[in-house]
């Protein structure tokens, strides 16, 4: 966990501040709401259909406990009893009265939380691996490097009016869960041939109206390089980026324009007009050791990679199907990384009650160093549990109802809050997850159907991630009716792939049913353990359309 110094503490509070007196201007009239709109958004508050609803930061989605119980202070006090969390590592309060929201962000400064730059057209939080210090996979923590650029980036006077929204994601292993090929800019952290610490550079990703998938411009960037590379390229969209057309106004329609090729040299050529000009472009080393040092230091014990206690408990049932679906390898032996799925059959995806975040911070404190990360898959991770305990954090997790075994299974939804609370979205995301998760809610045979992503977005937009689904789900507006788009073949993971669409688009009462059939006719193609990704890119989408529209015609 990264403590918060002295400037820290001063740049959130005085923002918090600043906005105490923005709203109180607003109150009394004495701006509109089109003046108050653009300050509001850069504190992460936003008007949607029912009330203002709050953004919150969570960095590279690292969490203690004594956060967690100050979200759940948040969510008991001045919204409805629960949060949400986000596909960015952020939590969202939905019913936020605007006079409250200066004591919420004072109430967030208290314990190294904020609003700042989770809105507007600026770089926004960035997001990085929930397994990041946790796994033998990784080549360096990006937790670090992630640090770094929350630091360079906040306020930035350069970067704070960019032609719009701006997203990071850091990975510091092969494989990929932070979907780093679906943002603005992704960035992947590894060493070349000569053992010399870098990143692959990768621009121009994201979803929405015009999906892309983001190019690799730099195959190695020295790491002590980074700020003023990524100077170099943020300063060349500010330059060329669409600031006439909203919708062609984010860095990956200029790079799909320009052709990465293109766009990599305009970025080379500033990178180096920036270091000619420039000595102290980049972090200083001593800088870089002050924000490494600035993370708390895991304190592991020495234990043996197997635990007797760990195997004897699951011979119960229920939890040897934790074991298999929620708990992972950790890169010191005696522990594990658990992931808490927020996809309860019936459940909101990445809902969590006042109650649940009190369970978590209390398991997290004592059973997982005091970690607790969020996923962009709208999980909760406790990246550091022992062997031992795995048991014990089990029924706590059983007791809060967290306990759902179910990670990277078919009820494992992602799903945007959709038409019932926001005021962009054409159709509601929430009912349909739900509607398909009890639809496969046997547990044994959303085992038997294995790894299947399905990701559901209320709006083009892509909140919900459904380009990147092995199945996506898009809500559409048919003449006042809600109508969902299905589509196979997406992945946000190491093997990026963009989801083809299935077919027309089918009624809600239609679509658990659809993705019923998609599933039979998987389990009659699958091969040996092929997922349904696997599956879908061997044969093609011709059998699963079959599948799906064959008795339509």
């Amino acid at each position: 966990m990264y403590r918060y110094d002295s400037i820290d503490k001063d740049i959130v509070a005085d923002r918090a501040q600043e906005f105490r007196g923005q709203v109180g201007r607003r109150l009394l009239g004495e701006m509109t709401e089109d003046q108050f709109k653009p300050l509001r958004l850069m504190n992460g508050l936003y008007l949607q259909l029912h009330a203002y609803m709050l953004r919150v930061a969570i960095p590279y989605g690292s969490l203690d406990s004594r956060q967690m119980r100050r979200l759940a202070h948040i969510a008991r006090t001045y919204d409805k009893g629960y949060g949400h969390f986000t596909t960015r590592q952020n939590i969202q309060f939905h019913w936020i009265k605007l006079g409250q929201a200066p004591d919420i962000l004072d109430s967030l400064a208290e314990v190294d939380l904020h609003a700042i730059q989770t809105s507007g057209n600026c770089i926004r939080n960035v997001t990085a691996d929930p397994y990041a210090g946790a796994t033998a996979e990784e080549v360096d923590d990006p937790r670090v490097w992630s640090e770094v650029i929350r630091q360079w980036s906040t306020l930035h006077p350069e970067f704070s009016y960019l032609p719009r929204k701006f997203k990071f994601a850091v990975t510091g292993s092969g494989h990929d869960r932070a979907a780093i090929r679906v943002h603005d800019i992704g960035l992947i952290v590894h060493r070349d041939e000569a053992g010399e610490l870098g990143f692959e550079v990768a621009v121009g990703g994201g979803q929405g109206r015009t999906p892309y998938l983001a190019p690799t411009i730099r195959q190695h960037l020295p790491a002590g390089s980074l700020l003023s590379y990524l100077q170099a390229i943020l300063r060349v969209y500010n330059r060329h980026g669409r600031r006439d057309n909203i919708y062609k106004a984010r860095i990956k329609v200029l790079v799909a324009s320009l052709g990465a090729e293109e766009f990599a040299r305009q970025v080379e050529a500033e990178w180096a007009k920036i270091t000619a000009e420039r000595d102290d472009a980049d972090l200083p080393v001593i800088e870089l050791a002050r924000i490494r040092g600035a993370f708390t230091p895991l304190n592991f014990e020495t234990l043996p990679p197997r635990s007797a206690a760990f195997e004897a408990a699951k011979s119960d049932r229920a939890l040897a199907r934790f074991v298999r679906n929620n708990v992972k390898a950790h890169k010191q032996p005696g522990y594990a990384v658990v992931e808490v799925s927020l996809k309860a059959v019936g459940a909101t995806p990445g809902d969590i009650t006042a109650e649940q975040m009190d369970a978590v911070a209390d398991i997290g404190e004592r059973y997982s160093l005091d970690d607790i990360r969020v996923t962009h898959e709208q999980n909760l991770v406790l990246p550091h549990v022992k062997l031992d305990d795995v048991a014990g954090v089990y029924a706590a997790l059983e007791a809060a109802g967290l306990a759902s075994a179910n990670i990277g299974l078919i009820s494992d939804i992602i799903a945007c809050p959709g038409l019932d609370y926001c005021a962009l979205a054409n159709a509601r995301a929430i009912p349909i997850a739900q509607s398909i998760a009890q639809h496969f809610g046997d547990p044994d045979r959303a085992e038997q159907v294995g790894e299947l992503k399905i990701k559901i977005s209320g709006c083009i937009n892509a909140c919900g991630h459904h380009h990147v689904g092995h199945i996506g789900i898009l809500g559409v507006d048919k003449k006042g009716e809600e109508f969902y788009q299905l589509s196979l073949g997406g992945s946000g993971a190491e093997d990026a792939s963009l989801a083809s669409i299935l077919g027309p688009a089918l009624p809600a009462n239609r679509v658990p049913e659809a993705v019923d059939q998609l599933v039979e006719r998987y389990l009659t193609l699958r091969q040996g353990e092929e997922r349904f990704l696997d599956t879908f890119r061997r044969v093609g989408m011709a059998p699963f359309k079959e599948a799906v529209y064959a008795e339509a015609h």
